[in-house]
C-alpha cells in the first residue's frame, strides 16, 4: 500500500484553511487594485539562467534547479521579482509605464522548515516599475500599511532605512564590494543571533574584529538619508500615523539586488519575525533590458500572515460562502428544490443542493452543520402542498414556515 504523506516542506489545504487563504488572497487584491495596480502571472518554470546569481550564493544553494526532458537547465520560481524583471526586459513596449503590478502565486525554495518557513508557499508582490521618486516607495509603503490595517492588524510597524547606509566605504572602511554584500548579509541576522554571533560570523568571513566591530558601530549610529527624509515627509502628507513606521539604521534585507529605500513589518505579538519586506532595487531589470530601469515593491511573508493571523485571532467566525442548504425531503419532490435553487441563485444568494436524494433529512442537516452553512431549506410534502418553505437556522435550531415568496425577504433581507 503507498504511503499517504506530503513531502517535507510542501502542505494540503482541507477547505477550512483553503478558505482563510482566499479570505486573505481576496482582501489583499482589494487594497491593490484600489491604488490601481493590476494582476501578473508568470510560469513557475523559469530558465536557470534568469534566476541563477541574482540572490546571492545563499539563494542559489536554495533554488530548485533541474533539466528537463529536452536537457534545458530550468529552475522553479524563486521569487518574483526576477521574474518581473524578465517580462518587462521582454514586453517592455507593450506595458504602460510606470507599471503597478501585483502578482500572487507560488515560490519554491529548499528550506531547512521551521515555523513560518516552507518550501512551497505564496508570495503577495506589489511593484512599480519605471518610477525613481519617492513618492513610489512611499506609496508602496502606504499600501503596504493599508492591506494590513484592512486585514485586521493594530499594533504593526513598518521598519524603514536605505541601503545607502550600509556602504561602508561611504563611511570609511575600505572594503570591496563583495566584502560589503557579506557585512550586510551578517547584519540582516543581527535581530536573530545577536551582535556577538554577528561579529563572529563577520571574522569567519575574513574581517578583524576591530573591522566587525566598527561595521556594527557605524550601523547602528546611521541616520537618515536625504532619500530617507523626503519618502518620510511624504508619507506625512499621505497621513500615514507616525507609530505606523519608523527608522532602523540596522535593518539590512540580504538580497543582493537592493539599490536604495528597504523596509520590513513587524507586529507587536507576533515573534516568529517579519511579516513582509521589500525596497528599490534600480539595477535589477538592467540585467535583462538594454537600458536600466528604476523599481520598488514590496513582498508580503504570505504564511507568516497567516500564522499571524490565526494567533492574533483576526480571522472572521465564519468563512463560509454557502449561505443556505437546500435539502430534498424525497426523490417525488426533487423538482420542488431545484426551483428553490432557482429563486436563490437568481437572487444572488450562495446555495447548495443536497445531492442524494434518497439521504434521510437527519443526515442532510448534519452534513449542513459540518460544513457552517448557516441555514437549511425543507419542502416537506405539507409544504408542497400549501406553496411554502421550512427555513431551520442551524445556529440557533429555531425554524419557521413562510410562503414561498417571502423566502428571501424574510430570512436574508
Amino acid at each position: 500500500m503507498i504511503k499517504t504523506q506530503t513531502l517535507k516542506g510542501f502542505r494540503d489545504f482541507l477547505p477550512i484553511e483553503a478558505k482563510k487563504r482566499q479570505y486573505v488572497i481576496s482582501a489583499l487584491k482589494q487594497v491593490f487594485e484600489s491604488y490601481g495596480f493590476e494582476p501578473l502571472e508568470t510560469p513557475a518554470l523559469e530558465y536557470e539562467e534568469i534566476l541563477l546569481g541574482k540572490y546571492g550564493q545563499e539563494g542559489d544553494k536554495l533554488m530548485y534547479r533541474f533539466e528537463d526532458n529536452g536537457k534545458r537547465k530550468v529552475a522553479l520560481r524563486y521569487d518574483q521579482s526576477v521574474p518581473l524583471a524578465r517580462v518587462i526586459a521582454q514586453y517592455q513596449s507593450e506595458l504602460a509605464m510606470p507599471f503597478k503590478r501585483y502578482q500572487i502565486q507560488n515560490v519554491w525554495r529548499a528550506e531547512n522548515t521551521q515555523k513560518g518557513r516552507y518550501r512551497e508557499f505564496i508570495q503577495c508582490d506589489i511593484d512599480t516599475v519605471g518610477a525613481s521618486s519617492p513618492l513610489a516607495d512611499a506609496e508602496i509603503i502606504e499600501i503596504a500599511i493599508s492591506a494590513f490595517t484592512k486585514l485586521g492588524f493594530k499594533n504593526f510597524k513598518v521598519l524603514i532605512n536605505d541601503r545607502e547606509n550600509l556602504q561602508f566605504k561611504t563611511q570609511g572602511i575600505a572594503l570591496s564590494q563583495d566584502k560589503n554584500i557579506l557585512a550586510v548579509r551578517s547584519i540582516d541576522k543581527l535581530k536573530k543571533i545577536g551582535k556577538e554571533s554577528v561579529i563572529k560570523e563577520l571574522e569567519s568571513n575574513g574581517f578583524t574584529k576591530g573591522e566587525a566591530e566598527e561595521i556594527l558601530q557605524i550601523t547602528e549610529k546611521a541616520k537618515l538619508t536625504p532619500r530617507l527624509a523626503e519618502v518620510f515627509s511624504i508619507l506625512k502628507k499621505l497621513r500615514i500615523s507616525d507609530s505606523q513606521y519608523e527608522f532602523s539604521s540596522t535593518l539590512a534585507r540580504a538580497l543582493d539586488y537592493y539599490t536604495g529605500i528597504i523596509f520590513e513589518i513587524e507586529a507587536e505579538k507576533y515573534t516568529a519575525g517579519s511579516l513582509g519586506g521589500g525596497g528599490r532595487y534600480d539595477n535589477l531589470i538592467g540585467l535583462f533590458a538594454d537600458k536600466s530601469m528604476p523599481a520598488v515593491g514590496f513582498a508580503f511573508g504570505f504564511d507568516r500572515l497567516m500564522e499571524a493571523m490565526e494567533e492574533l485571532n483576526l480571522f472572521p467566525a465564519n468563512l463560509q460562502t454557502t449561505q443556505v442548504l437546500v435539502t430534498i425531503f424525497s426523490p417525488e419532490l426533487l423538482e420542488k428544490s431545484i426551483k428553490i435553487c432557482e429563486i436563490l441563485n437568481n437572487r444572488k444568494i450562495n446555495q447548495e443542493l443536497y445531492i442524494d436524494p434518497d439521504a434521510k433529512m437527519e443526515k442532510q442537516l448534519k452534513y449542513a452543520d459540518k460544513k457552517q452553512i448557516p441555514f437549511a431549506v425543507i419542502i416537506g410534502p405539507d409544504e408542497a402542498k400549501n406553496n411554502e418553505v421550512t427555513v431551520k437556522n442551524l445556529k440557533t435550531r429555531e425554524q419557521k414556515t413562510m410562503k414561498l415568496d417571502k423566502l428571501v425577504a424574510s430570512v436574508f433581507g
